[in-house]
């Protein structure tokens, strides 16, 4: 089970609630902060997703913890003709509707406010769902994956991409340098909230990955799971069927 980092350790607010605010406090500089961090590799880690799903054809895709929209609207190259794009933060939900509107994709995406662990669709709703470094943002996270295998189709497609760990010299411990003095420095130095990306940090560091998280899915109901490790091991894409 992953072990519940939250942002803010003084907070008596839930999980939940704390990430709630803190994406909303840091919406307006998310992504211009984000592709520095990860140096814009984060965007080709996307491209692969979109490749993956690319190959199944889906016609419906909930996009889970879409932050400002970035992999939602790259799903349309999937050919899908509906893309729900689904958030806790409605601060990130409004970045996120102001760059469809941009891309004219209005008619195809929709954004809307909602609870990962609590969804809002009926049983066997879409042909794929999607989580782009969200999944260790869910309070409990199995209920949340159990949410997403109810709303998938019979054989839909789930593809996940979150962070991980390396596991091999020298890219763990550079890995470990970049988390602890240069990532949460750069986010103290540049993001409105001093705590959020100590906590992304951290939380990155103990979540499940690898055959961990592989075994938690098939925990779930999962079957033909596959872990792709990307980057050295940096981050992971995680694909599975209902």
């Amino acid at each position: 089970m992953a072990q519940k980092v939250k942002p803010y350790k003084d907070s008596d607010l839930g999980k939940k609630e704390q990430v709630r605010q803190m994406f909303d406090t840091i919406s307006k500089d998310y992504d211009g902060l984000n592709r520095v961090i990860s140096f814009g590799i984060d965007l080709k880690w996307r491209k692969r997703v979109v490749s993956l799903l690319k190959k199944k054809s889906p016609k419906t895709i909930l996009d889970i913890a879409t932050g400002t929209g970035d992999l939602a609207i790259a799903m349309k190259a999937t050919g899908a003709k509906k893309i729900i794009g689904l958030d806790i933060s409605p601060g990130m939900l409004e970045v996120g509707k102001t760059k469809i509107q941009d891309k004219n994709l209005q008619d195809t995406i929709q954004m809307v406010v909602g609870d990962s662990e609590n969804l809002s669709f009926d049983d066997n709703t879409f042909d794929a769902v999607t989580v782009a470094f969200g999944v260790r943002n869910f309070e409990n996270l199995e209920k949340g994956l159990k949410e997403i295998y109810r709303v998938l189709k019979p054989k839909g497609s789930l593809v996940i991409l979150e962070t991980s760990v390396p596991t091999k010299t020298p890219f763990k411990q550079g890995y470990r340098l970049y988390t602890k003095y240069i990532l949460t420095g750069m986010g103290r130095i540049l993001s409105k909230d001093r705590s959020a990306y100590a906590y992304l940090s951290e939380s990155a560091s103990v979540f499940p990955h690898g055959q961990e998280f592989n075994n938690i899915l098939a925990k779930i109901g999962f079957i033909g799971i596959e872990n792709m490790p990307q980057t050295f091991g940096v981050a992971s894409i995680y694909v599975a069927t209902k």
